[in-house]
């Protein structure tokens, strides 16, 4: 399996203008399907996970497709599909970028295209784990989770992915109006991140998968007792950072969802 519901970003702290402007092109051709598969390849190094009929037919059916141009060259990649009529939703499958600035801009444009288009809300999902992509998600853009999804995807073969569990949150993004926070009790719960997951998944993957189970535990402990994410802290020096979760008074929106019970069995790590 390759990318799915995948989100890679440069360091968010770059404003969307800074690399200077972008074009966006629809990706309604061949051509630009095959341009868009080389730079999701060349982004996470490995294979796109679609093709250029999937790319075609989703674009012809008025989904979201999109590369971000600078000087004609592809910088920024988004490949999006609407969710049930009723839902109003647009699920943004892949979102990637090889300069600072555009991926955000890409996130703004598609927005916008929502918003043209009477879709309410976007929702995407993203490696717990990556410290920038969270912060870029809840910190800059303002979305808020709503599930934590074990192994959401099962193995992935590309080379961010490889031999470690596909957990994922599940966000939500409002794109028409901001529904305001629910009512929270004061922060109590936090959850920390590493420095540089994907440095440790290089270099010793062992302690990769230990933080993916250690931090999978504390999600699941906190949703069950009721609690929401809130916000995500970053540290001064923009390396790892911690969620922020308080309990609700209402309802919790956030929901946990264990892998299947196969999928499981294989992801514990046997004893000594």
């Amino acid at each position: 399996m390759g990318l799915n519901g995948a989100v890679r970003m440069p360091d968010p702290a770059v404003p969307p203008d800074a690399a200077g402007p972008f074009d966006f092109t629809r990706v309604s051709t061949p051509t630009d399907a095959v341009r868009t598969i080389d730079l999701v390849e060349r982004i996470w190094g490995g294979s796109a996970g679609v093709d250029v009929n999937t790319l075609i037919a989703l674009d012809h059916s008025d989904n979201y497709v999109m590369l971000a141009e600078r000087d004609g060259d592809a910088v920024a990649v988004g490949i999006a599909f609407c969710g049930p009529p009723r839902s109003r939703n647009l699920h943004s499958h892949i979102v990637g970028a090889s300069v600072p600035g555009a991926g955000r801009a890409l996130k703004y444009h598609q927005r916008d295209w929502c918003r043209e288009r009477g879709i309410e809300t976007i929702t995407w999902t993203f490696d717990p784990l990556i410290a920038r992509n969270a912060w870029f998600n809840l910190g800059v853009l303002g979305a808020r989770p709503v599930e934590y999804l074990v192994d959401h995807y099962g193995r992935m073969d590309d080379g961010l992915n490889a031999g470690q569990p596909s957990d994922r949150l599940l966000v939500s993004w409002p794109v028409a109006t901001d529904p305001g926070l629910p009512t929270l009790e004061p922060e109590v719960g936090r959850i920390a991140l590493p420095d540089d997951l994907e440095q440790i998944r290089r270099t010793d993957p062992d302690a990769a998968l230990d933080w993916r189970l250690r931090v999978r535990e504390q999600f699941a402990e906190l949703i069950a007792s009721g609690h929401d994410v809130i916000g995500f802290a970053r540290p001064d020096s923009n390396r790892g950072g911690e969620y922020l979760l308080a309990r609700s008074t209402q309802s919790p929106t956030l929901r946990f969802h264990p892998a299947p019970a196969t999928a499981r069995a294989a992801q514990e790590r046997p004893s000594a």
